[in-house]
């Protein structure tokens, strides 16, 4: 089977992280095509995965953009839907992973007669899309996808009750290799005194700096608990969001907490990183399309207090696999903290008991296969 994949992105993010995994079993016999170059692109060659950039000008519409935006961009989009259809006459499939990469292959599908499948990582409401990206985007999926890849009950919930077909989603959620995710204790050692914090309580929180991620919940948090926890920020600001990035500095500054909160930026070692935590937050404002943060601590044998909403609920088990607090509430996440430095909770049995769980339900082994099997009906099919 020969899929083209395409994903508007050059920087390896979640839905990135996912396609790789996905990808690599069809190395031999299918292509990516990026919207932009990165180091998702460096990361696909170091694993030997055929990719091509086909283009290098910024599609310049976003989650938010209304009608105009989205008219203006069309002289960028037309040259690059007639490239992709020159491509994909010679593959069984186009894979959309992502939403610009969706309206491009929507209408090169079309164009080409080659069908259409979309990977849905978005929670598809208003909440995190315009009322213009949220018609397009459930326009063209019903129009021209033959298959609709789910990356969580919420993402499929949500793509339904904005009036996307149901017939054609399923749920797969994201998969992972265990073995990636052991981390020798020597090198958790001198993580810890790398950063300074060998006698600390350390709580991690590995996303990009977002207001919507909410990085300063945990902060408000953190100004509610004893003076021997720590908070590392994982990650950094990545579309504009450079003023949240201050915002979060001067918090940590007019709360006294400079000395507790260190910002680590972006980082390619996360599970060692996440290895160094005692806990792992996660602390989105709005609903989590799946989490996979939350899967990554889990594998880790890390306990974590998630925001009840969302994909989290689907993963996190309150109190038998991790913890769940009411989202945008500092008071129950400080508490949840605090409960595990008193000892209130056994820690070490929830993280164990996550490490299990997440090892058997998001193995990538498991998770390629549902998906190769769902492409393998849609080829058949025409």
């Amino acid at each position: 089977m020969k899929v083209l994949f395409l994903d508007q992105s050059g920087k390896p993010g979640g839905a990135e992280l996912c396609l790789l995994d996905i990808v690599k079993p069809f190395a031999n016999t299918s292509l990516v095509g990026l919207f932009a170059d990165g180091d998702f692109r460096k990361l696909l060659e170091i694993n030997h995965i055929p990719v091509e950039v086909l283009t290098t000008q910024a599609i310049k519409v976003s989650k938010e953009s209304g009608l105009f935006s989205a008219f203006a961009s069309l002289g960028q989009i037309v040259p690059l839907i007639y490239q992709v259809v020159k491509i994909a006459r010679k593959y069984d499939l186009i894979y959309a992973n992502t939403q610009k990469a969706l309206v491009v292959g929507s209408l090169a599908s079309f164009i080409s007669g080659v069908p259409l499948v979309y990977h849905l990582h978005d929670i598809l409401s208003l909440e995190h899309f315009s009322k213009t990206n949220l018609r397009v985007a459930i326009t063209l999926i019903n129009k021209f996808a033959s298959l609709v890849i789910a990356n969580s009950q919420a993402s499929k919930t949500a793509f339904i009750q904005a009036g996307g077909k149901a017939d054609i989603t399923h749920v797969v959620y994201n998969g992972f290799a265990p073995e990636n995710y052991q981390v020798d204790e020597i090198e958790v050692i001198k993580i810890r005194e790398a950063l300074e914090i060998n006698d600390q309580f350390v709580v991690g929180h590995f996303s990009r700096l977002s207001p919507w991620k909410g990085q300063h919940i945990l902060i408000d948090a953190l100004g509610r608990c004893p003076e021997n926890v720590t908070v590392i920020l994982v990650g950094d600001a990545l579309f504009g969001e450079d003023e949240y990035v201050k915002q979060l500095h001067q918090q940590v500054k007019s709360l006294g907490l400079e000395n507790r909160v260190k910002f680590l930026g972006f980082r390619d070692d996360i599970p060692e990183l996440m290895s160094v935590c005692n806990l792992v937050a996660h602390t989105s404002i709005a609903p989590e399309p799946f989490g996979r943060v939350i899967v990554e601590a889990m594998l880790c044998a890390k306990p974590v207090v998630a925001a009840k909403a969302g994909g989290a609920v689907e993963l996190v088990e309150d109190g038998i696999n991790g913890f769940l607090v009411t989202p945008n509430n500092c008071q129950e996440l400080a508490q949840v903290i605090n409960n595990c430095i008193d000892g209130k909770v056994n820690i070490s049995e929830i993280a164990n008991h996550a490490r299990m769980n997440a090892s058997h339900r998001f193995n990538v082994d498991f998770i390629n296969y549902k998906i190769q099997d769902l492409l393998k009906s849609v080829v058949f099919k025409n």
